[in-house]
């Protein structure tokens, strides 16, 4: 009988080990080479390394996402014809901080308590669990509604995986939007840069959300810029502005007067563009589409660039303009319709006051650009 028991249970042990899930991955990272994560340097079993056809770059991956690439394979198959809009999460659809962090002045915000149907409805989310509060961006809701029609959408954040699906969960509770389309920090082939690599889609076909153009070093083409959203104090301290919070000033944006109101009027004009092949090359569209913004306009800057430092025509608000639609010169005539300066009481400013042109701040240019 010891005989017979001890096969049996041996024969479990060996049932169970065959049977056992096997962990498809040691690691939360995406990128493996020669079955090492490249970020952490974790080994991987035979059985776990997959070729991931979703991704351009020709690196080894991990079993558990081979179900999200043949899901987002086929959808880009089913769906030839829509652009691909990658989202940033932070400061484009939302701003998230730790609770430590708040001041003196957000200090009002720990005790507001909300239900989940308010939290819902206001955007605005204490989760305990991770330490931080997230406000969601006003109008974020109707914006993924509609962008859904026109585009596949998919998130690209800085913040790490967990922070990217906790994130994701407050914007599309019901998974309508990304179906999984995740790209968080832990697949970013080079630290501090995006790229549209890891994208299966054509470059020409893509459209880029962000706050920032340093993260998109190759791919500024596709960049829509947005306007910060700067709703804690915190973000506003890290990105070296001098001025307060929306949450200090117990303010928000106006939902149809926003910055996420105003890109998805442009978005919709891009689609149409595209849809009625005008243009198979959205970075074509993106670049016409920013000339109409100051078509006719014509420029001078007034102690504005420092010509000891660098070639009027290379200056940023020179460039920008020009990206906009404006012609810009560096002499007064009576053809100009704006003068850009810091100062209203330099000679250009006056002159311009005299003859009914408009007298802006070079930041005018920052605002249009962002509309």
């Amino acid at each position: 009988m010891g005989g017979i028991n001890s096969n049996y249970n041996q024969e479990q042990r060996v049932l169970r080990r065959i049977m056992k899930p096997r962990d498809p991955r040691p690691c939360p990272h995406l990128w493996f080479d020669n079955n090492s994560c490249l970020n952490c340097g974790k080994k991987l079993l035979k059985h776990q390394v997959r070729v991931m056809p979703y991704f351009k770059f020709n690196k080894n991956v991990t079993h558990n996402r081979t179900n999200l690439i043949n899901v987002e394979t086929k959808t880009n198959i089913q769906n030839p014809k829509k652009i691909c809009l990658v989202l940033d999460l932070d400061h484009t659809l939302l701003n998230s901080t730790s609770i430590g962090s708040l001041s003196l002045e957000e200090d009002y915000l720990k005790k507001i308590t909300v239900s989940p149907e308010n939290a819902y409805k206001r955007g605005f989310y204490r989760l305990d669990h991770m330490g931080i509060m997230t406000k969601l961006r006003p109008f974020v809701r109707t914006f993924l509604e509609e962008a859904n029609k026109m585009f596949e959408m998919c998130i690209y954040t800085m913040g790490d995986r967990a922070y990217a699906l906790e994130m994701a969960k407050l914007l599309d509770p019901e998974n309508k939007y990304f179906n999984s389309r995740i790209i968080s920090r832990d697949d970013c082939k080079i630290k501090y840069e995006k790229c549209l690599s890891v994208i299966q889609k054509p470059e020409n076909e893509v459209l880029i959300l962000d706050d920032t153009s340093k993260v998109w070093p190759n791919n500024k083409d596709n960049l829509i810029l947005m306007d910060r959203y700067m709703y804690f104090s915190s973000g506003c301290h890290k990105l070296g502005y001098n001025c307060k919070s929306l949450a200090e000033l117990k303010r928000d944006e106006i939902e149809l007067d926003g910055a996420l109101s105003s890109i998805l009027q442009v978005l919709k004009r891009i689609h149409r563009d595209y849809n009625n092949n005008n243009s198979n090359n959205v970075r074509c569209l993106l670049k016409e589409s920013r000339k109409e913004v100051l078509k006719g306009c014509k420029i001078v800057f007034s102690g504005v660039i420092k010509k000891n430092n660098e070639v009027d025509n290379n200056h940023k608000w020179w460039k920008m303009a020009e990206e906009l639609g404006a012609t810009c010169t560096t002499e007064v005539e009576s053809s100009l319709s704006h003068v850009v300066a810091i100062d209203g009481g330099v000679k250009k400013s006056l002159w311009g006051v005299k003859e009914c042109k408009f007298v802006v701040n070079p930041k005018w240019i920052e605002a249009a650009y962002y509309l």
